[in-house]
């Protein structure tokens, strides 16, 4: 074993002690957690969904607690300025100048909540940071930290008061992760471990088991991941037959096809292995994907969903042996 592979494995073991360490906040939701550990391997962005109440700014905060990394959270609402997240000029009266005063976008994550309820102005400036990863004012382009990653969360049941995404800004987030409302049985333990004294607002009990360090091993193994010929025309096969699907007026876009290879190279590191299978592309589909396609009305009218148009596709595509 050379040091490369060493610096691999000890990288790998850190990362995937990250879900036991989430677990003593957040019951469940290992697949999301799952997700968020692929998006900060692929420096992506992710766009959270779920209900209010199922511990999404909880697991956030719990993983970069667990990862050593500094956190910092807005509350997107109707009012909020793109200078409020980026960061403005203020003008110092002691010393008649202006200087720069750092928005809450200056962290390694940043939870955007409710993203859906500012107005488009202020989601392009954030979302400009997310692509450009630094700041400008007054023509000074300020580089943000690394990694820089964004969980942006929506409600996908309450609509009034909202600003609906395009897709344009849509298509610059890896990931869109669905939490789901837990099992009985997990809904249960929430409950048991509140009536036990549990604080949500109380992360002590969490260790950082993981460093900014080892992500950046991680990512330089992901990188090394091999992808055959027959991978990478099963990725496109499947993103060209979005763009054919009666059902689909939008289909994947060449972005959309490189941040699925992206997801599957990082998920099959994790899984360790050297090397993408068609199986690590059909685990990662519904993330990467179902927020880049858009249904025609005649189908949503019908009952259709993007995952469930998704799984089609994946049935339909020929899968190499």
């Amino acid at each position: 074993m050379n040091v490369d592979e060493g610096r691999s494995d000890a990288a790998r073991d850190a990362l995937g002690a990250l879900r036991a360490e989430v677990a003593k906040a957040v019951v469940g939701q290992d697949a999301v957690v799952t997700g968020l550990v692929i998006a900060l391997l692929c420096r992506g962005h992710v766009l959270l969904e779920g209900v209010p109440g199922v511990a999404k700014t909880l697991m956030v905060r719990t993983l970069s607690a667990a990862l050593s990394l500094q956190f910092k959270r807005v509350q997107f609402t109707p009012d909020l300025m793109p200078g409020d997240v980026t960061g403005s000029l203020v003008y110092d009266a002691k010393t008649a100048e202006f200087e720069f005063r750092e928005g809450p976008v200056f962290t390694n994550l940043l939870l955007a909540d409710e993203i859906n309820r500012t107005p488009p102005k202020t989601q392009a400036a954030l979302l400009e940071a997310m692509e450009e990863r630094q700041v400008s004012v007054e023509g000074d382009a300020r580089p943000l930290p690394d990694p820089f990653v964004v969980c942006a969360t929506q409600n996908p049941v309450e609509y009034e008061g909202t600003y609906q995404l395009p897709e344009a800004q849509l298509d610059r987030f890896l990931l869109k992760l669905t939490v789901p409302l837990p099992p009985r049985d997990q809904e249960i333990a929430v409950l048991d471990r509140h009536a036990r004294g549990f604080d949500p607002r109380d992360l002590s009990e969490i260790k950082p088991v993981a460093t900014a360090e080892d992500l950046a091993a991680g990512r330089e193994a992901v990188s090394q991941v091999h992808v055959a010929p027959e991978v990478l025309g099963y990725i496109v096969d499947v993103g060209r037959a979005t763009r054919n699907s009666p059902s689909l007026q939008l289909g994947v876009s060449p972005r959309g096809a490189t941040a699925l290879l992206a997801a599957a190279r990082a998920w099959a590191w994790l899984s360790g292995r050297g090397y993408v299978t068609p199986d690590d592309v059909k685990a990662l589909a519904r993330p990467a994907l179902r927020h880049r396609v858009q249904l025609r009305p005649e189908a949503e009218l019908e009952g259709a969903t993007a995952d469930g148009l998704l799984d089609g596709i994946l049935n339909s595509v020929p899968v190499p042996r």
